[in-house]
């Protein structure tokens, strides 16, 4: 099993639920490092992964995904300079943990880990995703797992249809059909994540969808009479929002099957962060105690 970690998704949960008051001897914030470096050792330490990496996103407004849709997650708030400082401290410390590390200017955090999940599969190995995204559940396979850490815990593919409605292969199609606010995919107006549910469960896929418009009134949905004519009226809209809201799973990413193995952690450098943030010794015993570990 490999372990591929949504990085991003951590770091905001900390940023926004570590009280922002502890800050360094400067003043600075260190609220989401805190958070992010204890979820990390927990995590290690509750795993002792084989294989792992932890992908962070690079930017929100320069990926191949703006290319294609130049308003994609344009409705999104820059982070606030005190959090782009804890994320490159954040990124300092899984490398002096001796975890890969990477992102990508024209690949999300996403595509990575959809690129490792194929690349563990070409290697025999099923992955668990670490992340709280549920975009990323397109990626399973009956081998592999979701894992919420510290929420929903851990979802398997039969688990996906009871928590998001379709099947994990359906994710895409649903959010291309229902659009995906967060990123600002409008999807088909007229379709809203009932109706998405309802046509897939019906026909299994956007390319059936549209290969049935003339079936479509039969579906037992609200408005399902006017329904064809929407997705018949919005087709480039559907398919323009499929091209985003799929995983790519051909980053380029060299030597990752070296890179995903630990290394033994680089203490002096964990514990030259830690004097930067000013924290204190809970930590640093927890990083000795993975450093045990992987010296082993």
């Amino acid at each position: 099993m490999q372990y591929l970690i949504d990085a991003s998704v951590y770091v905001f949960r900390a940023y926004y639920s570590v009280p922002d008051d502890m800050v360094d001897d400067d003043g600075n914030p260190v609220n989401a490092l805190y958070g992010f470096c204890r979820f990390i050792g927990d995590f290690m330490e509750s795993v002792t992964p084989e294989y792992v990496a932890v992908l962070f996103d690079e930017s929100m407004t320069e990926c191949y995904r703006t290319e294609i849709y130049p308003a994609y997650k344009a409705n999104r708030d820059p982070a606030p300079p005190e959090l782009k400082r804890q994320f490159e401290q954040c990124r300092r410390f899984v490398r002096a943990l001796g975890l890969m590390e990477q992102s990508s200017p024209a690949y999300e955090a996403d595509d990575l880990i959809g690129t490792l999940v194929h690349h563990g599969r070409r290697n025999g190995r099923a992955s668990t995703i670490i992340t709280r995204d549920k975009d990323l559940t397109q990626l399973l396979t009956k081998e592999d797992i979701f894992w919420d850490f510290a929420g929903k815990g851990k979802l398997s593919y039969e688990d996906i249809p009871g928590s998001f409605g379709v099947w994990p292969e359906q994710i895409a199609d649903f959010l291309a059909l229902a659009g995906d606010a967060v990123d600002n995919i409008k999807g088909v107006p007229g379709v809203g994540k009932k109706t998405a549910t309802v046509l897939l469960q019906h026909f299994g896929s956007l390319d059936e969808i549209y290969a049935n418009l003339d079936k479509v009134h039969e579906v037992n949905v609200r408005g399902s009479k006017t329904l064809s004519e929407k997705l018949n009226g919005h087709k480039d809209d559907a398919y323009l929002a499929r091209r985003l809201t799929g995983i790519a799973c051909d980053a380029p990413m060299g030597n990752a099957e070296k890179l995903m193995q630990p290394a033994a952690p680089r203490l002096g450098e964990i514990n030259a962060l830690y004097d930067e943030a000013g924290i204190g010794m809970a930590l640093r015993r927890q990083a000795e105690r993975v450093s045990d570990i992987y010296r082993h």
